[in-house]
């Protein structure tokens, strides 16, 4: 399952143990790294907020995933030293190829990500019991 059809599924559960269950049933890498860039609030991007310009994918033909993209998140988070290294305008431009390339619900995720909008029906406390340690602040 991608990572947007994770969330909805949990987000569809009935229960919080449900949800919980969901989540770690689909552990990655991809799943984590949403979740904390847009629930801890240690976390701040380097890119401007709101919706970006870019023209989204096809869903049933995306050129990649977020499964193999979610590393360059490292260009995007304020402190790190490959964001703060790269000029902004080569920051912006990683950041829409990223979101270009992958399925277009995961590229609304990873915006909802950059502008801190948490997703429906998932909260903290779930977040804290299915992974725990993975929120600092």
């Amino acid at each position: 399952m991608l990572v947007h059809e994770v969330l909805e599924k949990a987000r569809k559960a009935r229960s919080k143990e449900q949800k919980i269950q969901i989540l770690r049933d689909n552990e990655s890498w991809a799943l984590k790294d949403i979740l904390r860039g847009t629930f801890d609030e240690s976390i701040e991007w380097n890119l401007p907020g709101g919706d970006p310009p870019y023209t989204a994918s096809d869903p049933h033909n995306a050129p990649t995933t977020l499964f193999k993209e979610h590393k360059n998140f490292v260009y995007f988070v304020k402190g790190f030293r490959e964001s703060n290294r790269l000029h902004p305008g080569k920051r912006e431009s990683i950041f829409i190829g990223l979101i270009e390339g992958i399925d277009p619900s995961d590229a609304k995720l990873v915006i909802n990500m950059i502008n801190k909008t948490k997703p429906e029906g998932i909260s903290r406390p779930v977040i804290e019991e299915a992974f725990p340690g993975l929120l600092k602040g």
